[in-house]
């Protein structure tokens, strides 16, 4: 059974599907995908993201404010604690620090990141981080401010060995998304082969970034058995090992998700 550790079930658009969410779970569960973590993006929908997941306990929730948004949604500990308060949520984050398309409001990327890293710690929950061209300050943030017990993950990883390497020995997960699989993506596909199995973690990062063979559709949880099938090839052994590793590296990681 898979774990789909990263996807935005409220992002995902349901009229282009042509389903509601329980038919889009219940395709995950057809294609062996036991559980999955829904990942907030903003404070500001957070309640639409719970009000859309609350009913379905193989989905379990983060709270966070990405890193593009900070400008319009600064770091606020007040409410990020009180969204942390769910019984459903296992991670602060997705929080991080991206540079790649975003050069403006960088005090406040720090500002936020640094943030939630000392709640997360405080709170005793792992972070889920994003990072694009922010490799240094990454490393040195989490060095700084993180609570390297609790730990994170460095979530749909494209960066290089060194920072998945460093991020390891901090105790980090990395976890691999469907971009694995594009054919550009040689230079990534020697990250996974290098970094053992039992530091990784399998995602979607739904609806974005499609696997192949499913690239140029809206990408869901049903597809995450698509990223575990090109890990186990890379490393030539067994999908059904890729599966059982990760799946326990999810519980490892986020210890407040349960087996259902």
């Amino acid at each position: 059974m898979f774990i789909d550790s990263h996807c935005h079930l409220d992002r995902i658009d349901l009229a282009r599907e042509g389903c509601s969410l329980e038919t889009l779970l219940h395709q995950a569960h057809e294609q062996c995908v036991e559980q999955m973590l829904c990942v907030s993006i903003d404070l500001e929908q957070y309640q639409t993201m719970q009000q859309a997941i609350s009913a379905y306990p193989q989905v379990w929730a983060s709270a966070g404010v990405h890193p593009l948004h900070v400008d319009t949604h600064p770091f606020d500990e007040a409410k990020l604690r009180a969204a942390a308060a769910y019984p459903n949520v296992v991670a602060l984050g997705e929080t991080g620090l991206d540079y790649y398309y975003s050069q403006d409001h960088l005090d406040a990327q720090h500002e936020s990141f640094a943030g939630h890293l000392r709640l997360a710690g405080e709170l005793g929950l792992p972070v889920i981080v994003h990072t694009r061209d922010a490799r240094e300050d990454t490393l040195k943030l989490i060095a700084e401010h993180g609570n390297l017990e609790t730990s994170g993950v460095l979530h749909c990883f494209t960066e290089s060995l060194d920072m998945a390497q460093a991020a390891v020995e901090m105790n980090y997960r990395i976890s691999f998304s469907g971009i694995i699989t594009f054919r550009n993506a040689s230079e990534l596909r020697e990250v996974v082969k290098a970094i053992p199995l039992q530091h990784l973690l399998i995602e979607t990062d739904s609806p974005y970034l499609a696997p192949v063979p499913y690239r140029g559709k809206q990408n869901q949880p049903a597809y995450v058995g698509k990223v575990a099938e090109c890990i186990a090839e890379l490393k030539g052994i067994g999908v059904e090992e890729v599966a059982e590793v990760t799946r326990q590296n999810f519980y490892d990681l986020f210890t407040k998700a349960q087996p259902r």
